[in-house]
């Protein structure tokens, strides 16, 4: 059996990544495909609860270096658990983030050693890598205001405006290194349009890895 496409969608806060996770899997279950849709961290009993570790605002001490490893802890659980398995049975695996935020938020914003940050993601995952990123970019500042958190929000929303721009231009910073593999998409479109586009990149890779395409 051929192995699955793993796609994955990053961005800042409140760019709308939930968003078009549930729209690319409609798209595709009415196409046929085998779609799982999960979201990183979580997606599984234990990287929930990890989530709310993490996301709980109360623990304001979190040191960074203890953040970066308890997100690589429920990603590994969720590769382990999840995505391997769901791409070794062929299926589409759609992500609400993966490794490219521990990059942005962890290695950018939180300035922790990059070259270290991507060994031990690379231990935590086997080695996982997505097929293709959606990177949806938008001001921080829209972000806040969508997600109503400049008052409000989980502990990540609420580390301050200037942290969020650091996450963005992580983010932009990473596209170069992956141009094959990445797709910015500006966020501040309208959700139809942007799910539009997403959908039109997504089956010219499938198609390409079909059976009966002489590339794939």
């Amino acid at each position: 059996m051929k192995k699955g496409i793993f796609v994955t969608i990053e961005g800042c806060e409140g760019a709308g990544k939930s968003t078009q996770a549930k729209l690319l899997a409609d798209y595709l279950a009415t196409r046929g495909y085998q779609v799982l849709v999960t979201r990183d961290p979580g997606g599984t009993l234990i990287g929930e609860k990890i989530r709310e570790i993490l996301l709980d605002r109360n623990h304001s001490e979190l040191a960074p270096r203890v953040e970066l490893l308890l997100y690589l802890a429920s990603r590994s659980q969720l590769v382990s658990q999840v995505i391997g398995p769901a791409l070794e049975a062929g299926k589409v695996v759609i992500s609400d983030r993966f490794h490219h935020s521990t990059l942005a938020y962890q290695g950018g914003a939180r300035a922790l050693d990059m070259p270290l940050v991507r060994q031990i993601n690379e231990f935590a995952t086997e080695g996982t890598l997505p097929d293709i990123t959606f990177l949806l970019d938008l001001q921080p500042e829209m972000g806040m205001e969508r997600k109503g958190s400049y008052d409000g929000g989980d502990r990540m929303e609420g580390q301050g405006i200037e942290f969020h721009r650091k996450v963005r231009q992580a983010f932009l910073s990473l596209v170069g290194e992956e141009p094959e593999r990445v797709v910015v998409l500006d966020a501040s479109q309208p959700a139809e349009k942007i799910s539009a586009l997403i959908n039109h990149r997504i089956q010219a890779l499938l198609d390409k890895h079909s059976p009966g395409s002489s590339s794939g």
